[in-house]
Formats: structure tokens, sequence, C-alpha cells
């Protein structure tokens, strides 16, 4: 049986079709995921992402066993900051890619996936006992809604005193909206600017309300995880399970920068880690944008020469370059004369720069 989020009543009540995530009864689309997926590249577009799990790690020593625990320097980090990391396991692979939030000197919110939480949660209270530090799992009294686009910021300051302004890219800060109490970040998965709104799992359903009236006069639109995910494949953004995974270092997917070996003491996965950093991995991750109108779906076989060569993780049709675009691991020495073998047909795919799309700041 399939969780629903707070916002259950909302959804059914816009006639969204549901469908299970990770366990969750999610929105999918509201209705036409193209509009959706252009509501948030042109004004915005309000999500629910209830479903995210929320981890406090608290305590003298929260800072140091997050050291411990997870690959970035995150003692370092200051108050009201955030940062984008990830929690491996001892041979190396990525067990959840994480934002991490220091929201006092001695307590981090540790912002974890849907499917993978439990696993986050469990392994930071193991890796935790050796520290002055208490890790408590409050996904259940957390719900999370996201207002992404260009006219966020102009659509929440309607309805929040908070500076906004002044609030940074992965920043976030304690503030009143809409007469109710929430943490502000300004974070996000789609490319755009935007906001992550964590509250009351009872001010959910009156949060969305008093977006939504805000957000009416701007283009505001609700979106659901079809538009959530061509948004995030256009940006690049890897989701796990399909970019990432245990089987995956930080390294193979191009994001060993968020490994900081230059912090003090050990890591979960450090040694495992530490040989690769200066070594190119067999495969690498790159973005493909399909010459024809065949799409190339997670699981398509890249070949090259009529010889697999890597396999696509993420595929979809692109609203802002108008052509089919995926993301695909792809042996390293291979770039030129690609092919994705689409249902039997060698479709010729182009190599390029993730990510594929860049919001004008």
């Amino acid at each position: 049986m399939s969780r629903p989020t707070p916002l259950r009543g909302v959804h059914e009540a816009l006639g969204a079709t549901l469908t299970d995530f990770a366990g969750w009864l999610m929105p999918l689309r509201y209705g036409s995921e193209s509009v959706e997926h252009n509501a948030v590249r042109q004004a915005a577009g309000l999500f629910d992402l209830s479903h995210m799990g929320e981890i406090f790690v608290t305590g003298p020593q929260a800072g140091e066993a997050l050291d411990y625990a997870l690959v970035g320097h995150l003692s370092a980090l200051e108050p009201g900051r955030a940062r984008y990391t990830m929690i491996v396991n001892a041979e190396g692979g990525v067990l959840d890619d994480l934002i991490v939030y220091r929201l006092a000197p001695e307590e981090f919110m540790v912002v974890a996936n849907a499917s993978n939480y439990a696993v986050v949660a469990a392994a930071l209270a193991e890796r935790a006992k050796a520290f002055d530090a208490a890790v408590d799992d409050r996904s259940d009294r957390y719900a999370l809604i996201a207002v992404q686009g260009p006219r966020s910021a102009e659509i929440l300051a309607m309805l929040t005193d908070a500076d906004l302004d002044g609030l940074k890219y992965y920043a976030g800060l304690p503030a009143t909206v809409a007469g109710r109490p929430a943490l502000i970040a300004r974070t996000g998965y789609t490319g755009e600017d935007g906001f992550e709104l964590f509250i009351e799992n009872g001010d959910a359903e009156p949060l969305w309300a008093a977006l939504t009236d805000a957000g009416e006069p701007y283009g505001l639109r609700p979106a659901g995880l079809s538009a959530r995910d061509t948004l995030r494949l256009e940006a690049g953004m890897p989701l796990y399970g399909n970019e990432l995974s245990a089987g995956l270092t930080p390294f193979d997917a191009g994001l060993g920068r968020v490994v900081r070996f230059d912090k003090p003491g050990d890591f979960v996965g450090r040694s495992a880690l530490e040989p690769l950093k200066d070594v190119p991995p067999s495969r690498r991750r790159v973005g493909l944008v399909a010459t024809g109108r065949r799409v190339p779906r997670h699981g398509y076989p890249v070949v090259a020469d009529g010889t697999v060569v890597g396999e696509v993780t993420s595929g979809a049709p692109s609203q802002s370059l108008g052509r089919p675009i995926a993301m695909a691991y792809v042996d390293n020495d291979r770039a030129e004369g690609l092919a994705v073998d689409i249902r039997g047909s060698h479709e010729p795919v182009e190599v390029v720069d993730l990510p594929f799309y860049r919001r004008n700041k």
C-alpha cells in the first residue's frame, strides 16, 4: 500500500494522476507534463516533495560525526548554509546523495531521498556512535513544498517578511510563510531559482493554498513527478537509482568534487576512494542529444560500430531543446560515432557537455 503525503486530498481535488514512487502515493502529473515543465522554466511550479526524508543530527560533536559518516566536510559549514554531499559504503559505493543543512552550531538536518532515508538514518545512527551526537529520523513530522522557477521569489515574497533577496543559493532560514512557521531553503532540483519549504504536516494544505493563490497572477502551476524528472534531466542532475547507486562511486558519476580528503580525520569509504581520485574511471557520465525523434530511455544500450559501449541512465523529450535527450555512462575512450539501440534500431546521438540547460541569472 502506497503511503499518502499530507497533500493527498489536494492532489485528488486537482485531478492529479497518482502513482507509487518509493512507497509513496505521489502526483505524476495534473494535466500536461509539458505545460507543467514549461511553467517552471517560464514562471513557477509548485511541487509536493513530502516523500523526502529529514534526519536530524544534534549534539556537541554533530559536525564531527557527519564528517566521519559522509564524504563532505560538514563541520566547516556555517549555520544557515547547506551543502550537497553523499553517503557511501566502505567500498565507496553511493548509498544516497544528500543535502545537509546546518541549522545551528549543534544541529544539522540531513535530507535524504525517499527510497533511501531509512537506510541513511540507520547508517548515520551506527556511524555516530563514537561521537557525542544524537541521530533522530523526523521524516514523519515534516511536509516539504517547493516553489521553483524565475517568478518564485516574487510569489514567495507576497507571503513572508523573510529577506529572500539576501538568502543565498544553498542557504536556509527559519521564517513565517502565510502565517505558518517554515524553514525556507534556497535549493531545488529543477535548474531554476526556487525555494523548498520545510513545514509541519498540518500546515501543508493551508500553505499550498496560500502559494496557489499568490502565484496565480504569475502563472504558477502545480507540477508532478514527470515534470520534475524532465527538469532535473535538462539540468544534468543525477537521480539515485539511475545515475547513482551502490555500485558506483562519486568519481564514476563525475562528482568526485564532493569528496573532501582535506578534512581532518577518517571517514567511511576513504580508503576505497582515495586511490581513485587521480585515476580516470573506465566509464563516464555524459549527455546525449538524439538527432532523430525517438527517445533514448533508461536501460537502453549505447553502441559504437555495433558494439555496446555504455547504457542510458535517464532519457526524455526535452521541452527546452526540442529534441530527445539522455544521460548515459559510456566507455571513457568512446565519445564519437555513438548511437542508442532503441528496440533494435541504432539511433544516432551527439555527445554534449552537461547540463543540457542552464538558466539565465
